[in-house]
């Protein structure tokens, strides 16, 4: 049996970015995916990159790469609660800096991953384990080879279902974020340009499991219908061109990201509320972290060691559990039904939008700096 330095199990955009950044090293690496879905369905996730995780995907020759029509600069984001007072915006004006993210076509994010793969002379695809002297899990949140290892994966379920479609919109987007947050639901509109729509936008609505069934079921016009009642039209009208995708919300941290010889990444160590769109960010962080300890090692230091393995622990676990806190903290918030909830958030929305200090300090926590 072929031995390799590293063997990464799980080929989504985590596990892809680790191989590559890996293989710049000039180690061997065994890149191990799943078998391909049966029935293989359009993937309509959109993500929202920070500064951080965008120089990391530049760094790997991948960013560049990414069609324009495929990665959307956000310039201006507009968050509102349950009263018209209720507004936070973040500008990138403000800032200091060209935008405030990028929000990303997942598919076209991948297929640019693995085309840029097929040229790294040090990764080979494998179908089967491999023998490898460090063994990284990126299987995401359902990872089986986590269950194997032992690893407790404490998870608390939300009872709430994101739903993610493509939009066409009637009026540009202008490069500004929407974000509603409200009891129960929170639902957030990215300007996603795509060949279908043009100036479009990607939705993410998080909402009751019950409710988020329901939209599902709907048929297209009573879904937009629902839509525009919960935007008041503020993006325009808004029509479907595709299909709509939804998926359990939890949080969950694994008891540990590290061991002899084993480490978790991205979804396999950590699962955060979509809220922030900060969940691939946290799992990209760990790609930069886990590389550069690897790129700093003594050279008599074995990539299993634990204690090699403990400084990327280390390293990540203030980010993560900072980020996971945070999270919660406002799905707990936002979610509540009480009235004295509602009052809070709505106040707590306007005088953050007041004070600039505070409102500059999240946004450079957003942005990776």
């Amino acid at each position: 049996m072929q031995s390799f330095d590293v063997c990464v199990r799980g080929a989504g955009i985590v596990g892809r970015s680790l191989a590559l950044a890996l293989s710049r090293q000039g180690l061997a690496v065994a890149l191990q995916a799943h078998a391909p879905a049966a029935t293989p369905r359009e993937d309509v996730r959109a993500y929202a990159l920070n500064a951080a995780s965008v120089a990391l995907l530049d760094s790997l020759k991948v960013w560049a790469a990414v069609p324009e029509a495929s990665r959307t600069p956000v310039y201006d984001m507009r968050v509102e609660g349950d009263a018209p007072t209720a507004v936070l915006r973040f500008s990138a004006w403000q800032q200091h800096v060209r935008e405030l993210a990028w929000i990303v076509d997942a598919a076209a994010l991948e297929s640019e991953l693995a085309a840029a793969l097929r040229y790294a002379p040090h990764v080979d695809h494998v179908t089967a384990p491999v023998q490898a002297a460090l063994l990284v899990l990126a299987e995401g949140r359902d990872s089986a080879s986590r269950e194997q290892l032992g690893v407790v994966f404490d998870r608390h379920e939300y009872g709430q279902h994101a739903i993610a479609v493509r939009l066409a919109t009637s009026e540009a987007h202008c490069g500004v974020a929407r974000q509603w947050f409200r009891a129960p639901d929170v639902l957030a509109l990215l300007p996603m340009d795509t060949p279908q729509a043009g100036h479009g936008l990607a939705l993410v609505w998080s909402l009751p499991q019950a409710r988020a069934q329901a939209l599902l079921a709907d048929d297209d016009a009573a879904f937009e219908a629902a839509l525009m009642q919960a935007t008041a039209g503020a993006a325009g009208a808004l029509r479907l061109v595709g299909p709509r995708a939804s998926w359990p919300l939890a949080l969950a941290r694994a008891e540990r990201v590290c061991g002899p010889g084993w480490a978790l990444v991205g979804d396999a160590a950590h699962v955060v509320h979509p809220l922030a769109g900060q969940g691939l960010n946290l799992g990209l962080g760990d790609v930069a972290s886990l590389a550069r300890v690897i790129a700093e090692r003594e050279p008599w230091r074995e990539l299993g060691d634990p204690r090699l393995l403990n400084r990327y622990a280390r390293e990540r676990e203030t980010p993560v559990r900072a980020m996971m806190a945070a999270t919660d903290a406002l799905q707990r918030l936002f979610a509540h039904p009480a009235p004295w909830a509602k009052e809070l958030r709505n106040r707590g929305l306007g005088l953050v939008d007041l004070a600039a200090p505070v409102k500059r300090w999240l946004a450079a926590r957003a942005l990776g700096q």
